[in-house]
């Protein structure tokens, strides 16, 4: 397979990925993704040669994803003001206010608990191969993704109860 017919027929995939890993931020996803497309296409020779060759490039993906947040960690944070949030509206699909509301929850958890349940959850990992991915065993696997989880949780709760009050 050449790596053009790899990029046409996985990017759309690995793009969807790229935008959990960065929280839902579609600019940092794309270049998250030419970064990871970039790595692999040097060394497309030896990853085309493997049986899963998108499972290899979405492992380049999440650690040009941690790449990234160590980059960020070194550059000194904003702070966020009232005025900065952007309100979210009753657009008449329930669908569409829910899955707003889990991508927000999943881009205020810590990087290591969003990166465990994107490829838990997104991208079907096992967690034992999750672990090689991010360098950490198993067990921290399942409880970053047990604590992420719950996170996920309370803050769809809490949601869920402001909606229903907001509406009564």
């Amino acid at each position: 397979m050449s790596f053009e017919e790899f990029v046409q027929g996985s990017s759309p995939r690995l793009f969807r990925t790229a935008l959990l890993l960065t929280g839902n931020d579609r600019a940092a996803a794309e270049d998250l993704l030419q970064a990871a497309l970039e790595r692999a296409y040097r060394h497309w020779a030896r990853i085309c040669r493997s049986e899963e060759p998108e499972r290899y490039v979405r492992r380049i993906l999440a650690n040009a994803s941690h790449d990234r947040w160590r980059q960020a960690a070194r550059r000194r944070e904003r702070s966020m003001h009232a005025g900065d949030a952007v309100a979210v509206t009753d657009d008449h699909a329930g669908a569409v206010a829910d899955r707003d509301l889990l991508m927000r929850a999943l881009a205020g958890l810590p990087k290591r608990q969003r990166t465990v349940l994107v490829l838990r959850y997104y991208s079907d990992l096992p967690e034992l191969e999750i672990a090689d991915v991010l360098g950490c065993s198993v067990g921290t696997v399942k409880s970053q993704a047990s604590r992420g989880l719950a996170r996920l949780r309370a803050v769809v709760e809490r949601g869920t109860e402001a909606e229903r009050t907001w509406r009564h």
